[in-house]
């Protein structure tokens, strides 16, 4: 008997270690500190879009999903602080994780869309090399390009902390000047 419950408990184990190793991201996620990877994918024009052009200016990098309630409670108050703040310092974007063309279409066309810049990554490239496991994910990236803080798996209460994480990185004119500015 034992002769046949070794060889099962082998195969066993080795199923369970092959399984805990595909599911693991091929990638850990960045950290604060760290340069994220620099390339998001397309944009809705099919241009590429780079953090390196970004240099100087505070970038939200957010991972979402339409099925995900905090990133649907986040993604207006995004659109809102870069409708206020502006392009000059500060550029959000809102990276979709793996749904349907089609839907992800439906959403950033819609009227009620948050004025962001949005990216489809369907299959998941752009995840993966982020290491993102749980959404909302999001990085917010300093003037220098590194990383400054890093929110994983949050909800809608913990928003206006994330909004002055954001509001502590960008220089004190930005702050003070009119919206829209």
């Amino acid at each position: 008997m034992i002769r046949t419950i070794r060889p099962a408990l082998a195969c066993l184990l080795l199923a369970m270690s092959l399984a805990a190793s595909a599911a693991a991201p091929a990638t850990p996620s960045p950290k604060a500190g760290d340069i994220p990877p620099q390339i998001l994918g397309k944009d809705r024009q099919g241009k590429v879009v780079d953090l390196a052009s970004q240099r100087g200016k505070v970038v939200i990098v957010t991972f979402w999903a339409s099925w995900c309630g905090p990133c649907r409670k986040e993604l207006p108050i995004l659109g809102q602080l870069q409708k206020v703040i502006g392009h000059d310092a500060l550029q959000v974007y809102a990276v979709n994780l793996k749904e349907p063309r089609a839907d992800f279409a439906a959403i950033a066309r819609s009227r009620n869309a948050p004025p962001l810049d949005y990216i489809h990554d369907a299959k998941g490239e752009v995840s993966d090399q982020y290491g993102i496991q749980a959404i909302p994910h999001m990085f917010i990236i300093g003037h220098d390009g590194s990383i400054a803080r890093v929110h994983r798996g949050y909800s809608e209460q913990s928003l206006p902390k994330i909004v002055d994480d954001i509001l502590a990185l960008l220089p004190e004119d930005v702050r003070n000047r009119k919206a829209g500015g």
